[in-house]
């Protein structure tokens, strides 16, 4: 059982469920509609919030993300109420950063100043190719040039911290192509650049009528030689699949992978609160159907909870931590789980066997080889 010395920083995750079309390649919770009760749902998820104060007394949030489906849908004054909304509920620190995801479509683009306005001051804007055929193949409704123009509009709208999502290893997708597609991303200057491979997901499209994707020679080749194109530009990788310019890293994000906690709202949503008072870590995740969340009582809008033993939390926060380029501290773990690093230290030293981990002091990461085969090495820490 976990023993808190101090509690982890803590994040907020607010899940807005709606997209103009579903992608074919998508698992997350999303869902189409012509009619989105977006007031609605916006009072829901202060009320959602509500509910959940209580577990979190007196801390402050570092990190608001709003992910989806598609939250720039919704209209400039919603996310200035929802934000506000946040803001008088719970105390947040003075620097926080505040994400919102956003698609290159030209309806939102009109609306970027407004949120940057609202308090939005990081943009992540879901390019996924510049290729035209490429951004046919994957079912999304904008072009490369909306995409290009996506990221000027931006920060012509005061935006100086935006994220580009793109992936690799598309239908089709040749070497000279997937390096094209990376060019043209860090040629636009963004502040990160997620790039990451397109994987086929159970529940979706292309896992019941699976593209032709490149073989996994193909797809390494691509990532061998787009890392170095990423580093001259100075984008310094910090985690898989996540590049950043000096000083932009996703403070978000980082919270994830150093199993930080983070309440979460929205349908779907799926949050992690440590407790000093129980010492201990729950996980909660809320009902999916945006209809079901709307209108279930205030207090019933979580589908189900787990309290997690130290096994659970073992491996979740190895889970996390060792798609870190860097690596952690003993006293990370420590501070983050509530456990003695003892109870790792067997499977750290398995995994330096195997030429998995690198250890230096107090300082453990991944080795290239590590890197490689991480699915191997995290499975080392499953007890």
């Amino acid at each position: 059982m976990p023993e808190f010395s101090i509690l982890p920083p803590l994040s907020l995750y607010i899940h807005i469920p709606w997209c103009v079309r579903k992608c074919p390649y998508c698992d997350f919770n999303s869902h189409t509609s012509d009619d989105i009760p977006e007031q609605e749902y916006i009072n829901t998820l202060l009320i959602d919030l509500e509910q959940i104060l209580p577990e979190v007394w007196g801390r402050r949030l570092v990190s608001i993300f709003i992910g989806g489906g598609t939250p720039s849908l919704f209209s400039a004054d919603s996310i200035n109420k929802l934000i506000s909304g946040v803001r008088a509920r719970i105390s947040c620190i003075a620097d926080i950063e505040i994400t919102m995801e956003a698609n290159p479509g030209t309806f939102e683009q009109e609306k970027f100043k407004l949120f940057n306005e609202a308090g939005i001051n990081r943009l992540s804007i879901g390019i996924q190719s510049f290729d035209n055929i490429k951004l046919k193949a994957l079912g999304r409704i904008h072009n490369g040039e909306d995409a290009s123009d996506s990221v000027h509009m931006a920060k012509a709208a005061g935006f100086d911290n935006i994220n580009l999502d793109l992936m690799f290893g598309l239908p089709e997708q040749t070497l000279q192509q997937g390096l094209l597609d990376l060019q043209t991303a860090i040629n636009l200057n963004p502040a990160h650049i997620s790039w990451y491979q397109l994987t086929i997901e159970a529940n979706t499209f292309f896992y019941t009528q699976p593209p032709t994707l490149p073989d996994d020679d193909s797809i390494w080749q691509l990532q061998h030689q787009g890392q170095p194109l990423l580093k001259h530009a100075g984008f310094m990788q910090y985690e898989i699949s996540a590049y950043a310019q000096q000083n932009k890293t996703c403070r978000h994000n980082l919270n994830y992978w150093q199993f930080g906690d983070y309440i979460a709202i929205g349908a779907g949503a799926h949050g992690k609160i440590s407790r000093g008072d129980t010492q201990s870590i729950k996980r909660y995740w809320k009902l999916r159907q945006p209809q079901a969340y709307l209108h279930a009582q205030p207090n019933a809008r979580n589908s189900g909870e787990q309290t997690l033993d130290d096994k659970d939390i073992i491996f979740e926060f190895m889970l996390n931590a060792l798609r870190l380029k860097q690596g952690f501290d003993l006293e990370l773990f420590e501070l983050h789980t509530g456990l003695n690093r003892e109870k790792i230290l067997p499977a750290c030293e398995l995994a330096i066997k195997k030429d998995l981990l690198l250890q230096s002091d107090d300082h453990l990461k991944p080795t290239e080889l590590g890197y490689r085969f991480l699915n191997d090495l995290i499975n080392l820490f499953e007890c």
